[in-house]
């Protein structure tokens, strides 16, 4: 099944988010990204998928180029600039809790890294996560004591997974991180 035309991936709002920071090119992009990079070290994703994303990102007009600068290792490289749209984009969606509890590995990891690198307020988002994740955890509560089998298994591990997830959350409104440390 397709994903809808205006959701986007990790790695997407990943690089999306590097450029509303500031212009800079897709081999950039690509580096920060890379295992070592530092959006690498909580989502790596392999260059020839980065410079699918920023087509991706293109086409939707959220990103677009603007001029080229020499490379001393190779061809020029198109510098892009997340649009007026593509910005606003990113702010919407560092305010925005996590859905499920199986992104916060993902998506609720680059939210604080990105927040952080921008000296932002982590508490607006952590707030809100802690908030969501609380409403679940309430609607897993019943299934998880009554069911029987594998699924009372499965009730259980989401539970749990929840409500580990509202510790983090809570320990991170407990003790802030400083944004001068990444």
């Amino acid at each position: 099944m397709p994903r809808p035309r205006d959701e986007l991936t990790a790695g997407e709002w990943a690089a999306l988010t590097l450029l509303s920071e500031g212009p800079t090119h897709g081999f950039a992009i690509a580096r920060a990204m890379a295992p070592d990079g530092d959006v690498g070290k909580v989502w790596t994703v392999r260059r020839p998928l980065v410079y699918r994303a920023l087509e991706t990102l293109t086409g939707m007009g959220l990103v677009r180029a603007g001029g080229t600068v020499a490379s001393s290792s190779g061809p020029q490289r198109t510098v892009l600039h997340a649009t007026p749209p593509g910005k606003r984009a990113v702010t919407r969606w560092l305010r925005e809790p996590v859905a499920h509890v199986r992104d916060a590995r993902s998506l609720l990891m680059l939210k604080l890294l990105f927040l952080t690198r921008r000296e932002a307020d982590l508490a607006p988002l952590l707030t809100a996560q802690r908030e969501h994740f609380a409403q679940l955890a309430e609607k897993l509560a019943g299934p998880a004591d009554s069911a029987e089998g594998f699924d009372r298994a499965l009730a259980l591990w989401r539970l749990e997974s929840t409500t580990a997830a509202i510790r983090f959350v809570q320990a991170m409104l407990s003790t802030p991180v400083d944004a001068g440390r990444r």
